[in-house]
């Protein structure tokens, strides 16, 4: 049976749902997948809410390997344990895989041609407004977080100057802010359970 509380949104019915909503949501998602999974599983499935989504995928960030990948781990296990993370995980892999390696067979004929090249440097400016767009529509979910709107924002901030401008390492910005955010937020829960009754 899916996991769930009153408090958060009904998963999944059956792990064949899991496994096709995932596989659905990978042969969508061509240069960026943040914004086709927030649409997916928030808006539609509504397997998620827009804070649990914010949440998950932050801690999908954080993991070693790719994000989409972890999320559908961290989905598939939370409402049916570790066979929901492997049908998931499956869903995520299986067509999709079949897909790059044909086309990886037809791409080393044309790859030299003008015309495949511009078609590609199109779908990489796509696929960037996608991920901005999705960002912001997040940031509404920011409002209710345990750090604040300001530090939330602050944070966010600070992280696109150090990748965006500063050009820093990924792992030291995750460290140094990731860190502080951490902080922080640890020092707000104590304060929030202090003021509990």
């Amino acid at each position: 049976m899916p996991f769930h509380t009153s408090s958060s949104p009904p998963g999944p019915h059956s792990l064949s749902a899991l496994f096709w909503a995932f596989n659905a949501l990978a042969l969508q998602g061509f240069g960026g997948v943040v914004a086709i999974a927030q649409r997916e599983l928030v808006d539609k499935k509504r397997w998620l809410t827009q804070a649990q989504f914010v949440e998950d995928w932050a801690v999908a960030q954080v993991l070693p390997g790719p994000n989409v990948v972890n999320l559908s781990l961290m989905i598939g296990d939370r409402y049916f344990g570790v066979r929901g993370g492997m049908v998931a995980l499956a869903g995520m892999l299986s067509f999709p895989l079949v897909i790059v390696l044909i086309l990886a067979a037809l791409f080393s004929g044309v790859s030299d041609s003008v015309a495949v090249q511009g078609a590609l440097r199109g779908m990489g400016a796509v696929a960037a407004g996608m991920i901005v767009a999705t960002g912001l529509r997040l940031l509404v979910a920011l409002k209710g977080n345990i750090l604040g709107g300001i530090v939330c924002y602050g944070l966010a901030a600070a992280t696109f100057v150090a990748i965006a401008l500063l050009r820093l390492p990924l792992i030291w910005v995750l460290l140094g802010l990731g860190g502080l955010g951490a902080l922080w937020a640890y020092r707000q829960l104590g304060r929030f359970e202090k003021d509990a009754p």
